[in-house]
């Protein structure tokens, strides 16, 4: 009891300091004074005491931004050495109530929610944590350091993931754009000129540049997988494989140059994805992984692919593909790469043959006429090929519907090419008949 009236005296003398500096203006000896206070606290473990000071010390009348900003601060080295985990709420959130709409702590202010979250996901409250985190918009932080604010966003995503708000998700995600991890660090420092905000320096914890590169495009492939989309988790990990680290690493880079190789194959046809199967099998290093190669070159090929032997063939190495990095390809994957070869055979078809019999094509497919109907509606539906069915002669014409007008210019040109015939071949026997008549003279 002495202690505690022991430190009730020292605590008063400080706050009569304080007072007396804060009204006399002198930004230095009111700092100091309360961080005083909160050290004598802290050595005293008093906390519910140390709550309350930081609350009165921040409600005093005309008290100083910058007294603020440095209690709030050295409060915040004390969140660890807390004794239990109600105490460390109870400093958070009275942290928290200081640095509420207040700009000038609002770095402090995000690093303490960010705590807080990490508090309520270890209780398994992902809930609760992802609305705290949401509260908070860095973006807007002009004195934040930039990976600072990325792994913030970051974090608020994968929250939003872990509770299957993916429509939130991807809203968060877009306010990180992608070439924001191109750009070389050592270019971005800048001497700040005069009036500017300082950028604080990220604390050590924060992960660099491209560590960040990297996690950000792991929770995109994670929002991607829930729609499926083969093309887009391609290009995530295309991005990822580009890191330099993983370059340099065979182990990192085989599983993912898999990954690549097999969401190629899984992603319907359109010019993106033929631009990326083309330089994906320029790549040197696929020559490690000869199988993959093969498979891709299968596609590149205008041949048509026979489903059951490619599949028995890479079948173990699709089973393989959930014992790697990332995981298994999907539950509809399998499905959905069956459906993608027979795109490729239809379009292959549509090469070579301007008609073809149903029955014919339904044999080159593998497939049954019913089948084979359904999936060259599919894709003249999706567009992907132009194609009229005549069905009660069961007849597949790939011909193109032509235009009146385009009709008409190949008439212009066909008229054209044989009017310079006739002329030309009027030019040849005028010269013959003017040699002959010529010789007949001599």
């Amino acid at each position: 009891m002495e202690g505690d009236g022991n430190l009730e005296v020292k605590i008063e003398q400080l706050l009569n300091v304080e007072k007396q500096m804060r009204l006399a203006g002198d930004v230095a000896g009111t700092k100091k004074a309360a961080i005083d206070i909160l050290q004598l606290c802290f050595e005293a473990r008093a906390w519910k005491t140390l709550n309350e000071q930081i609350l009165v010390l921040s409600k005093r009348r005309g008290q100083l931004k910058q007294a603020v900003t440095a209690m709030v601060q050295q409060a915040m080295q004390y969140i660890d050495e807390t004794p239990d985990l109600e105490t460390r709420i109870e400093l958070i959130k009275t942290l928290n109530n200081v640095s509420a709409g207040k700009i000038y702590v609002e770095i402090e202010r995000a690093r303490l929610i960010k705590k807080l979250a990490k508090i309520k996901e270890e209780q398994g409250l992902i809930a609760e944590a992802a609305d705290l985190m949401q509260e908070i918009a860095v973006e807007t932080f002009g004195a934040m350091a930039k990976t600072e604010k990325i792994a913030f966003i970051l974090e608020q995503v994968r929250l939003c993931l872990d509770r299957q708000d993916y429509v939130r998700a991807q809203i968060l995600s877009r306010k990180i754009s992608p070439r924001v991890f191109d750009a070389d660090p050592s270019k971005d420092k800048k001497k700040p000129k005069e009036g500017d905000n300082v950028v604080e320096e990220a604390p050590a914890d924060i992960p660099s540049l491209l560590e960040l590169k990297r996690i950000y495009y792991e929770l995109m492939i994670r929002y991607y997988t829930h729609n499926n989309d083969y093309l887009e988790i391609c290009r995530c990990y295309k991005a990822i494989y580009d890191i330099p680290s993983v370059k340099e690493n065979p182990a990192q880079w085989i599983p993912i140059l898999r990954k690549i190789c097999w969401y190629l194959i899984l992603a319907p046809h359109d010019p993106m994805q033929s631009s990326l199967l083309n330089s994906t099998l320029e790549d040197k290093n696929l020559s490690e992984i000869p199988n993959f190669r093969l498979m891709l070159k299968q596609l590149v090929t205008m041949e048509v692919i026979q489903w059951t032997a490619l599949w028995n063939a890479y079948k173990d190495e699709f089973e393989n593909e959930k014992d790697m990095l990332g995981g298994s390809l999907g539950d509809k994957a399998a499905e959905d790469m069956r459906q993608r070869i027979i795109e490729h055979n239809i379009l292959v078809v549509s090469k070579y043959y301007s008609r073809i019999t149903l029955k014919r094509l339904a044999e080159l497919l593998c497939l049954s006429l019913q089948e084979a109907e359904k999936h060259l509606s599919e894709m003249v539906v999706s567009k992907a090929l132009v194609a009229k069915i005549d069905r009660p002669m069961g007849v597949v014409s790939f011909q193109t519907a032509k235009d009146s007008n385009d009709i008409l210019n190949s008439w212009a040109v066909n008229l054209e090419k044989l009017l310079d015939l006739v002329e030309k071949s009027c030019h040849q026997i005028h010269k013959e008949t003017m040699v002959h008549k010529a010789a007949l003279k001599v």
